[in-house]
């Protein structure tokens, strides 16, 4: 990979626990046990760049990793392994995203300007440009809860432009609105492509990508299937598209199942051996290929699992809690019962006393 890029994504994975219900997550992130628990891997090893001033496309069938990867690279959501370098702020705009359902369109406004770090003054300056361009009436001073998709598109497309960020995340947000606001948004694309922005534009519309994209990364049930030129990556996914859907329907469920099953049973240990082969292969004389490989893949990454150190930690801190109450309850001093622990058991008794007058 080159060190010309405002993105880099390189090996990255994100793995999704299967939990049933909320009750089995908290139970798996306490527990001591060795207990499997069903894993989804909604992307395997994504590893690709992206130019100063590129717009590139995101194009795949629902439930791709699409927007699992839109979401890493703007930050909303960690990956589970690799690498993700990305040089300036970033804004990304879909249906819901960064929005507070309980604050109004105006209160949103200002958070997500204040989380960008702006001032109230600079705030207020373009408080009236982000409205007008919004285009939601009142509703503008009504709670984000109570707005129609396509107004909360519109709200958050809005608020990314105005903020002017050096990367700007798209994903779906121009499905929902009507051809008036359209071409609003085409046109503030364009002016942000024109001033050398970087954007990551994420649709199922390939006449869109192919109005608004460089190149295209196609990718396939969490895989990079292609990375190219608009032109050579639409074509083959059209061809994909018109053989799949030329499929009967027992085929079509067969294949999609097929590779969902194959995200169950991915394996990250596997996936990290064959990298390091592949970066042996390429650098025959570096004998700490399998370490650096293991940095890269972990070292930029928060754990979202407790490790084992913290879980012994952990019950350790509760049993000690349990016991300091039951020491209250019973009534008995720390020093009795550390004496004779069967004190915990037996309450104390109060004797009342009435006095002579």
């Amino acid at each position: 990979m080159t060190t010309d890029y405002k993105i880099k994504v390189q090996n990255v994975t994100k793995e999704f626990d299967l939990f049933k219900t909320r009750s089995d997550q908290l139970k798996a992130f306490f527990s001591l046990s060795n207990q499997e628990i069903p894993e989804f891997w909604a992307l395997k090893g994504i590893s690709l760049e992206v130019a100063p001033g590129e717009t590139l496309g995101l194009i795949g069938v629902n439930g791709s990793g699409k927007s699992t990867l839109s979401n890493i690279i703007s930050g909303v959501i960690p990956q589970t392994t690799g690498v993700v370098d990305v040089r300036g702020d970033t804004s990304i705009v879909a249906i819901n995203s960064g929005l507070r359902g309980q604050l109004t369109g105006l209160e949103n406004i200002r958070l997500k300007a204040l989380m960008m770090g702006m001032t109230n003054k600079e705030i207020d300056d373009m408080l009236d440009d982000i409205i007008a361009f919004a285009d939601i009436g009142d509703f503008v001073y009504q709670p984000v809860k109570s707005y129609s998709s396509g107004m909360k598109s519109r709200l958050g497309f809005s608020i990314a432009v105005h903020i002017n960020p050096d990367i700007l995340i798209i994903d779906e947000a121009l499905s929902v609105g009507d051809d008036t606001f359209y071409q609003k948004c085409v046109e503030r694309i364009q002016e942000f492509k024109d001033a050398g922005k970087t954007i990551i534009f994420v649709s199922h519309s390939l006449k869109q990508i192919e109005l608004m994209c460089d190149r295209v990364a196609w990718i396939q049930y969490g895989d990079l299937k292609q990375i190219g030129p608009t032109k050579e990556v639409v074509k083959e996914y059209r061809a994909f598209i018109k053989w799949f859907k030329a499929l009967p329907k027992k085929d079509k469920k067969k294949y999609q199942n097929d590779a969902k099953e194959r995200q169950k049973a991915f394996k990250i240990d596997d996936f990290e051996k064959q990298v390091v082969e592949q970066r042996q292969a390429e650098e025959p004389n570096n004998q700490q290929v399998a370490r650096d490989v293991h940095k890269e893949f972990y070292s930029g990454v928060i754990s979202e699992t407790m490790s084992w150190g913290n879980r012994i930690l952990t019950a350790v801190v509760a049993v000690a809690v349990i016991l300091l109450m039951l020491i209250n309850i019973s009534g008995h001093s720390l020093t009795s019962v550390v004496q004779q622990p069967s004190l915990i058991f037996q309450p104390t008794t109060s004797v009342t006393t009435n006095s002579k007058r």
